[in-house]
């Protein structure tokens, strides 16, 4: 039993390790976001996911937006944004809440 939870304490400090270690700071500010053009919603049940300037490892490259269905009713997406810390810029994902 004490092996067990041994065992389950280690990969959640390991697990939480790595969530923390996928940060990945950009010394360069991204560039201002590009106004886009939404086009017509595909239906009631959508949400307009707005685009972002992602890393490629070399600059930064425009992800474009797009409609997503929600995943569950009143469901609302939190856009993507990057954050400045002290060693440069971190990017939030964006996710539903």
């Amino acid at each position: 039993m004490l092996l067990k939870q041994l065992t389950g304490l280690f990969f959640a400090g390991a697990l939480t390790f790595s969530a923390a270690a996928a940060d990945i700071s950009i010394r360069i500010a991204p560039p201002r976001a590009r106004v886009e053009r939404r086009t017509s919603s595909p239906g009631r049940n959508y949400v307009w996911v707005s685009g972002y300037q992602r890393w490629d490892g070399h600059g930064y490259d425009w992800s474009p937006g797009r409609w997503e269905q929600r995943p569950r009713p009143n469901a609302r997406w939190q856009s993507h944004k990057w954050k400045h810390q002290r060693d440069g810029w971190v990017l939030v994902e964006g996710h539903w809440r």
